[in-house]
């Protein structure tokens, strides 16, 4: 569940969707109100429900073997993403839809890409599917644990490349 060329995606647990309008989320860090989607190397970090708290880490061009080995593990891959117990049947039992949008009207910001003004999706979006399946498909190793903080403290002082996910759901 990737972009093709010349797309963008935006993850939803809405399958009704017809017009994305920017706006400023709850959450944001920024006053300009935007419609949010990702690329290719970044739809992975969207394979959840939406609320989930997520951990992801991967090697990056600085990485050394060493924290390379110490946190994704020797022999265990390039990418690592880390969720909860607690998450367990919601990513089981979550409807997860990608909508496919076109990739012109969009701008690089941070690891997302956004759009200032409204946008349709290309078709109808697509039902994702088996989280756990893809996951497996992309060679993306999915840890379970017990709490994401202690995992999240090693991987943002590592030489990983990283990004966290509504860790503020993540348990205390």
């Amino acid at each position: 569940m990737r972009p093709a060329a010349g797309e963008v995606l935006h993850f939803s647990e809405d399958p009704t969707i017809e017009v994305f309008r920017p706006h400023v989320a709850r959450t944001a860090q920024q006053a300009t109100p935007y419609v949010w989607a990702v690329g290719h190397d970044r739809a992975p970090d969207y394979w959840f429900p939406r609320q989930c708290p997520r951990a992801m880490a991967w090697v990056g061009p600085s990485t050394t073997p060493a924290d390379r080995d110490r946190i994704i593990g020797a022999g265990s891959g390039s990418r690592v993403h880390a969720v909860e117990y607690g998450w367990l049947d919601a990513m089981r039992s979550v409807k997860l839809y990608a909508y496919r949008l076109p990739g012109d009207a969009f701008t690089e910001y941070d690891a997302a890409v956004v759009a200032t003004a409204e946008v349709r999706p290309l078709a109808p979006p697509e039902r994702v599917g088996d989280l756990f399946e893809l996951h497996d498909e992309a060679g993306i190793q999915l840890r379970v644990l017990s709490r994401l903080h202690d995992f999240w403290a090693e991987v943002i002082t590592s030489t990983l490349e990283w990004s966290g996910i509504r860790l503020r759901n993540a348990r205390p």
